[in-house]
């Protein structure tokens, strides 16, 4: 072993030193190796973790144009980066088979009436018209859209998962390839600035080797109710499972991080709560319905959307205040459910284990039943831990005990308020064009190439979830 690689083992590159802000005092301290002071006379206020949060700006010539193909929350989302950098980027067409969202979009973004359109088999009827388009739509419509805009020689920013099958997102690789295209997968945790700082800290050897990582999502549990139970995404035949349908960014999190491949997975979870077995006695289909159970139950429609006014978005209302408004949705759609009768069958927890390329591990938990949402995470290194929750994380260092801390305050930064995802959201698409206008897919932090494998990861955790056996990943 070369003293390169020693010093990065025992976690003390000086280059791992000085991108954590470690001052000219603390960096003797660092270099002492010899130094055998106990963890406990360390000082007790921990010094600061000095990463830079990158300009959400794109610097780009010209303008790149964009076609917003699925005008919902997140189609919308992306789009709005073109109003906050007209200069970065343009709205120059949309396609939603909802007039209402469609309309949004458009007169949001002048759009022109001959570019709006309902379904996306219209906008592909036309000549290419834009650089890049923004495929938004339900899981099972991205695999035909991706497809058909790669091969007229549109970029494409692609929400995730990629697509419903393992064989769909392999597909849409060869397409990028073959057609010179790039395509950019909507793992906005990656171009999250507490993410690229957390990773940066474990690649500069800070902590050491890299052994293991812990990583939870909690979902929420008025979120889970929302989406994977009365919502979009309650069906795993129609969408993907809830281990790409939710968690395809934790998979894609851990394999950044971990930066090696993963060799084998495996998985537990189940559909534990939400079942009609489950439903209390006397319990109707509609928590409208006069439900004798609706005043004390943490799954009421009435409550979640009603009293405490959350997801209010998917209802596409004029006022989210109006609640005989709400009243009426929660009467006529599937967001009225009672929630053990819905026709749901996405795993309400759900556990990962995996193995990497040099023994390093991972263990990843998906869990409905927490009072938040945010992720948590654990890394352990030889010299080093650090844990955090997608806000700040803490870095322990073994030798000195000294303790270090990244904590940005990315909501109080004025170009981040409403950036999405902790930055995330804007970040990816300041990367996404830039590399469209340069046309080089190495500016963007997830290449088609990584997103597809962290996707296999996820397809495999099924299978192994399903069989009951450890998978290997090819």
């Amino acid at each position: 072993m070369n003293r390169k690689e020693f010093l990065k083992r025992i976690g003390m590159l000086t280059v791992g030193a000085t991108l954590i802000g470690v001052d000219a005092k603390g960096m003797q301290a660092v270099s002492a190796l010899t130094s055998s002071a106990p963890a406990g006379d360390a000082a007790t206020e921990p010094s600061k973790i000095d990463i830079p949060v990158k300009s959400l700006r794109a610097d780009v010539a010209r303008p790149v144009s964009v076609i917003i193909i699925g005008a919902g929350s997140r189609g919308q989302t992306y789009a709005r980066y073109a109003a906050s950098y007209p200069d970065a980027m343009k709205v120059v067409g949309v396609s939603d088979i909802n007039t209402l969202r469609r309309n949004t979009v458009a007169k949001r973004h002048k759009i022109a009436k001959e570019h709006c359109f309902g379904d996306f088999h219209e906008v592909f009827a036309r000549e290419k018209f834009a650089d890049a388009v923004v495929i938004a739509t339900p899981d099972f419509l991205h695999y035909e859209p991706c497809m058909t805009a790669l091969a007229m020689g549109y970029d494409v920013l692609l929400e995730k998962p990629v697509a419903q099958t393992e064989k769909e997102c392999k597909a849409i690789l060869a397409q990028a390839k073959k057609y010179d295209r790039i395509v950019a997968v909507c793992h906005v945790l990656r171009y999250a600035p507490y993410f690229e700082a957390l990773r940066q800290v474990v690649q500069s050897g800070a902590i050491g080797d890299l052994v293991s990582i812990q990583h939870m999502e909690p979902i929420q549990y008025a979120h889970m109710a929302h989406s994977y139970v009365r919502g979009n995404w309650r069906s795993s035949k129609q969408t993907t499972p809830i281990i790409l349908a939710k968690s395809c960014h934790d998979l894609d999190i851990i394999r950044w991080i971990v930066d090696k491949p993963c060799r084998t997975i495996s998985a537990e979870g189940s559909l534990h709560l939400f079942r009609e077995e489950n439903a209390p006695a006397g319990a109707p289909a509609r928590c409208t319905d006069g439900c004798p159970h609706e005043s004390m139950c943490p799954y009421s429609a009435i409550d979640i959307y009603v009293r405490r006014k959350r997801h209010l978005r998917v209802f596409d209302l004029p006022d989210n205040k109006d609640e005989a408004a709400i009243m009426e949705k929660l009467r006529t759609t599937g967001y009225g459910r009672c929630v053990f009768r819905c026709d749901n069958d996405q795993c309400d927890h759900y556990v990962a284990n995996m193995v990497f390329d040099g023994g390093i591990t991972a263990s990843f938990t998906m869990d409905a039943f927490t009072p938040w949402g945010g992720r948590r995470t654990r890394i352990m290194g030889t010299k080093g831990y650090i844990e955090g929750d997608m806000v700040k994380f803490t870095l322990y260092d073994f030798r000195t005990g000294r303790k270090r801390v990244w904590d940005k305050k990315v909501k109080e930064i004025a170009e981040y308020r409403g950036a999405g995802h902790g930055g995330g959201d804007f970040a990816l698409v300041r990367d996404f064009v830039q590399a469209v206008a340069a046309h080089d897919q190495s500016l963007l932090s997830s290449t088609i190439d990584a997103s597809i494998e962290s996707h296999i990861m996820g397809f495999k955790a099924e299978k192994s979830r399903k069989s009951m056996s450890k998978v290997r990943i090819k």
